[in-house]
Parts: structure tokens; sequence; C-alpha cells
């Protein structure tokens, strides 16, 4: 049984030629990590907490530990000993013979300091892990160099997202067992059916039935947010950024590629503190009014909402900025038209086609939910129901395709204006890749930037 730990000097002169054996890993430490489990098999929930089966270094030792792991979340769970495991590696081939196995596992549990430290022995395991992922990005840098096929700023941002990955616990080596990714299924499942459930669901919206359909805002979804020219879909948005961050405590970046930061936060203190926007661009507020503005600014100012106009923003540049936020809970884009490709082109199709697509796996990366406004073709004006579809979805490209939710607003008042309805604005759930799809009315108040819930499903406010 090997008893000593290697740790390879990498450098940039023999990166190519790096040796797996010489790569940082500690035999003791994923030894007594086994061992453990032998003699404590709970002890393993411990330990997914910190490592999976491809942090292990040797291929047997991975392979046991999966193996564990499968039959700790099966059904031979509480009869897991070192006999079943015995009898379960050797069927596997883990072991050439029941001999061999037998003296190994009695070995590692003969080896273990302490079951109690368990925790100890699975961060020495992440460390020397993270240690080899960060060499073979290295060494693959070093190839890529060497080409000369790409260009430095290529290598940059590809070598920043690769440390990305690492840091955030992904396997850079690509391919993972269905039975590996069950076990984390089915510790999420059991997230979201305890007692901390909210923690672990879609971000709520504050408009209840709208949560209902789609669950909230989802991580890693691609919510699209559509419609024509002053049905408020700004508004819309800032209300649902506010509302996420109050409930949810998390950080949420707003990109707004058309209206200045202090327009967004003037619509965001008019719709906090009910005070007419109008007199909010005017300054002609009375004392009470002052009063509640400079409450709400202190509202607002306590949350974790961060503002940017950075126009012509390309995704990677957005990745690169949001990759070092802290906390992130969502990402507001307004709007999609104006965002740029690395890639300049005449056909603006492909354009957009390239910008969602990486929209989304920008979404699917962080790990969060991201809300993308978009403007509608002029082709809704010309029909008798002006309601939006998705074929309105203007130089539509792969926006309906890479979206997971697609919402539009309309507002009958703005077409009709003998409207019974003036103040109510349909929310069109078009496209819902996780259930129906529906409309849901919410109450504008254009006085105050602001959309509500209707106090019941039939309420229908009266006109201004």
């Amino acid at each position: 049984m090997p008893e000593q730990e290697h740790t390879g000097r990498f450098t940039a002169e023999d990166g190519m030629q790096l040796s797996d054996r010489s790569l940082p890993h500690s035999i003791e430490a994923e030894q007594s990590v086994l061992g453990s489990i032998l003699l404590a098999p709970e002890t393993i929930s411990a330990a997914l907490e910190i490592i999976k089966p491809e942090t292990f270094f040797l291929d047997q030792h991975r392979e046991l530990f999966r193996l564990m792991l499968s039959l700790y979340s099966g059904a031979q769970g509480a009869q897991m000993d070192i006999i079943v495991i015995l009898n379960e590696a050797v069927r596997q081939g883990i072991f050439e013979t029941p001999a061999e196995g037998k003296r190994y596992l009695a070995a590692l549990a003969e080896t273990v300091p302490s079951a109690e430290n368990i925790t100890s022995y699975c961060k020495i395991i992440a460390e020397k892990y993270s240690a080899r992922c960060l060499a073979s990005v290295a060494r693959d840098l070093l190839r890529e160099i060497a080409s000369g096929a790409e260009s430095a700023q290529t290598l940059l941002d590809s070598a920043e997202q690769r440390i990305f990955d690492i840091r955030q616990g992904r396997d850079v080596r690509g391919l993972i067992p269905i039975r590996d990714v069950m076990v984390s299924t089915y510790r999420h499942l059991g997230d979201l059916s305890g007692p901390n459930s909210e923690q672990f669901a879609g971000a709520k919206t504050g408009f209840p039935e709208l949560d209902s359909i789609t669950g909230g805002m989802n991580n890693s979804d691609l919510v699209l947010l559509a419609a024509r020219p002053g049905m408020g879909k700004t508004s819309f948005a800032l209300n649902l950024a506010t509302n996420v961050s109050r409930r949810s405590g998390r950080t949420v970046v707003i990109y707004s590629l058309e209206m200045s930061m202090e327009q967004l936060v003037s619509r965001m203190l008019s719709t906090e503190a009910l005070v007419d926007s109008h007199k909010l661009r005017t300054g002609r507020l009375d004392p009470k009014e002052w009063g509640r503005i400079a409450q709400s600014a202190d509202v607002l100012s306590g949350m974790n909402i961060f503002l940017s106009e950075a126009t012509g923003i390309t995704v990677s540049q957005m990745k690169a900025q949001l990759r070092r936020v802290k906390n992130l809970g969502m990402v507001v884009i307004d709007y999609l038209q104006l965002m740029d490709a690395p890639n300049k082109s005449d056909n603006r199709v492909q354009v957009i086609s390239e910008i969602t697509r990486g929209l989304k796996l920008m979404a699917k990366e962080l790990n969060v939910p991201v809300l993308l406004l978009s403007q509608l073709n002029r082709g809704v004006e010309s029909r008798t129901d002006k309601r939006p579809m998705l074929s309105d979805l203007r130089e539509s490209g792969s926006i309906e395709q890479d979206a997971d939710i697609v919402m539009f607003l309309y507002n009958d008042y703005y077409y009709n204006k003998n409207s019974t309805t003036p103040n109510i604005t349909e929310c069109i759930v078009q496209k819902n890749r996780h259930g129906e799809t529906a409309t849901v009315n919410m109450i504008w108040d254009a006085q105050f930037t602001r959309f509500s819930a209707p106090a019941r499903e039939d309420a229908v406010p009266p006109p201004t």
C-alpha cells in the first residue's frame, strides 16, 4: 500500500511532459477517508460536502468511493459494512480476487487515526485535486500558446473560464456518471422539501401567481421579457430585481444599456417611496415626500444591488465582472439589442443568436437566473389582436430556442383608449421549460412606475 505523498513541481519548461504520477496527491488522506467510511458509514454525508468520486487521485480509490456512495444512497445503505463492500467491489472488478480485496479493506480500516476527522482528510484531498486541476489548465495553456492558433485575448478568456470552473468545483474532465449526479439530485430534492426549502427554490418575484407558473426565478435559467415600447418592461424588470434582492438577500446586478444609472435609481425610488415619478424628475416634492424618499433611499442602499451602464458590452465581459460578485443571485440586462458580439457581422440575426447562446451558457455557468429584456418587431402593430407571440421577437434567430422562459407584457389600454381595464397589464408566459404557459394579470401604476399583484384574481382597479 503506498504510504508517501508525491508533490511534483510544475514549471513552464517541463509542463507538457509533466507525469500524472508527479501531480499533487495524498494517498494517506484518501486511505483515511475510505477507512473512516468503512468504520462509520454515516460519515460519508460529511465527505460529500467536500469531495466527489473524481476528487480522488488513484483510480481504485475513486471506484471504491463511488461504490460506497452507491450503496449508501441505495437500498443497501443501512447494511453497508466491510463484507457488503468487499463482495460488491470484487463483483465490479475493483479487486481481482476476494483475498486481495479483504487485505486492502482491512488495511484501510486499521490505518485510520480517527473516523471523526474525516472532514480534515477530505479537505486535504480537495486541496490536492484543485492543484491537479490547475496544473492541467496550465499544461493545456502552454500547449495552446505553443501552437500559436489562438489570440492572447482568447487564451486569457479561456484561462479565466477554466480557473473559474475549478473554483466552482466543476469537473474539468467533462464526463460524469449518472450515478454521481443522482446523489446530488437526491440531496437537492431533500433540500427543496426540507425546512429551509425557500433557500433552494427559485427566487420569488413578488407575484405569487407568476411564481406558481414558473417556479420563480430559477438558477441557470435565461428568462426573456419582451414588449413593445411603452409597456413598462424596464419598470417590471426593476420591480423583479428589487423583490428578488429584498426576499433572497442575494446580490442582483443590473446592466442598463439604454438608461443611465441615475434614471434607474430614480424609478426605483419612485416605486419604493410611492412618490410620483414626474415629481422626482422635476424635484417639486413636499416635505412628506422628501421624508419618504429619504427613508426609501436608506432601504434601497441597504440592498445588494449593483448597477452598470456600460454600452456595447459583450457576454464575455459580463462574465468576467460577474465571476467576481459575491453571493450573486440574479442578473438583469436591459436590453438584448444593445449588446455586442465579439465577432462583428452584418448579419444581425447571427449576432443576436450568438449573444443569446452566450447568455444561456453564462446563466448555466454562474448558476443564477438571467433576466434579458428584448424588443418586439413592428409586425404586432398590424394585427387586430396585438398580444405578442413568439414570432414577434425582433431578430428572432435563436432567442426563442435559448430562453427557458419567455414572457410578454401587454396593456390593452395602450391600443384601445376605451378599454375598461386601463391599469391591467397582462404578463403572457408563452414559453416555460418548467411547466405550463398562462397569462397573469398585474396592476400597472404608471404614477409610481410600479407593477403589483391584484388583491384577488378578478380584481380590476379603477382608472386613474
